[in-house]
């Protein structure tokens, strides 16, 4: 999908309804279950590496590093090394259109967004430069680093590794993009593979005039929250949605979708790689997900994703904190 395609208000919407990044909270559903091969081996907390990993955790649209709190916590648990990170834009460096915080909100849905510069190099860079503070503090005792990135992070992430595969010993995709033989994560939501997302009633404006996809966390509108939460926090009690849902921020940048990602079979696909799917995600269908999976793993057939499957919905890492951090640690040790 060309930037061009964006223009059209109606076709942006169709293909991305519901297919952005997002966290749900909660847990939900049953023991999730693991595999390599998309068997059925049951993640039950063992196997656990008794070597510390160093994890750095990259969050998808509308998010920021304190979405990943449960998981981090679980991390530390099981006595790994955890840094998460706010993309430029996003978390504590949030800024917000003009009406976002007024009385009605009159014109969010044309203001101009204050990040709507931000490119995807630029939020790439950001993660190279926490990738390699990490290597300096690690002075002479080479830590094992793991990328882990969630949907739209994955962009991100491909971006990062493709720039600095040095860094990475092993990148982890949480039902994540990974833009590879069509380019861009845009292109990907075009596909037939993404029309059965839900969702598309959240989005606010013209991305192409105000350079974001545009959410509403602060809507009083319960159809609106339901319509939320029902896509990106499937399953998970009003009561700890809305706690969540409140530390979101409205805006992400056009350009993560729009920027080409550039994966090359001898950088990005040099680095060993896991993918979890989540079965029941409502916002990146599991077509969507394997169609993901196999371009990847056509630009590299010699360095395959390792597959992983929780009964999820979008965000196990706040779902299912323990069984997903059981799947980090066992499928990127």
């Amino acid at each position: 999908m060309t930037p061009s395609r964006f223009h059209n208000r109606r076709t942006f919407m169709t293909v991305t309804a519901g297919t952005l990044a997002a966290a749900c909270f909660g847990r939900v559903g049953p023991a999730a279950a693991a595999d390599t091969d998309r068997s059925n081996e049951t993640s039950q907390g063992r196997n656990h590496s008794t070597v510390p990993i160093q994890f750095l955790l990259v969050h998808g649209a509308w998010h920021g590093a304190g979405h990943w709190a449960q998981l981090s916590a679980a991390l530390t648990r099981r006595g790994h090394d955890v840094r998460a990170v706010d993309l430029p834009g996003h978390g504590m460096s949030a800024r917000f259109p003009a009406s976002y915080f007024e009385a009605g909100q009159k014109t969010l849905a044309h203001d101009v967004s204050p990040i709507g510069k931000v490119t995807l190099d630029v939020a790439a860079e950001s993660v190279v430069a926490e990738l390699e503070a990490l290597r300096r503090g690690q002075g002479g005792g080479r830590r094992h680093t793991v990328l882990v990135a969630h949907s739209m992070g994955g962009a991100v992430a491909t971006r990062a590794v493709q720039r600095a595969p040095e860094l990475v010993d092993h990148v982890v995709y949480v039902s994540a993009f990974v833009p590879t033989l069509l380019g861009t994560a845009g292109a990907y939501l075009a596909l037939p593979e993404a029309s059965g997302a839900s969702g598309a009633g959240l989005y606010l404006g013209d991305p192409a005039e105000t350079g974001a996809v545009r959410i509403n966390p602060r809507s009083t509108d319960p159809a609106y929250l339901e319509e939320l939460r029902a896509t990106y926090y499937t399953g998970v009690p009003t009561a700890a949605f809305l706690a969540y849902a409140h530390a979101l921020t409205p805006e992400q940048p056009l350009g993560f979708l729009t920027g080409e990602a550039g994966a090359t079979a001898d950088r990005w696909g040099a680095v060993p790689r896991t993918f979890v799917r989540c079965l029941r995600d409502r916002a990146l269908p599991l077509p969507l997900q394997d169609r993901l999976i196999d371009d990847a793993d056509r630009l590299t057939p010699g360095n395959r994703f390792r597959q992983a499957t929780l009964d999820s919905g979008h965000a196990p890492f706040a779902s299912l904190p323990g069984e997903l951090a059981d799947v980090l640690v066992r499928t990127s040790g």
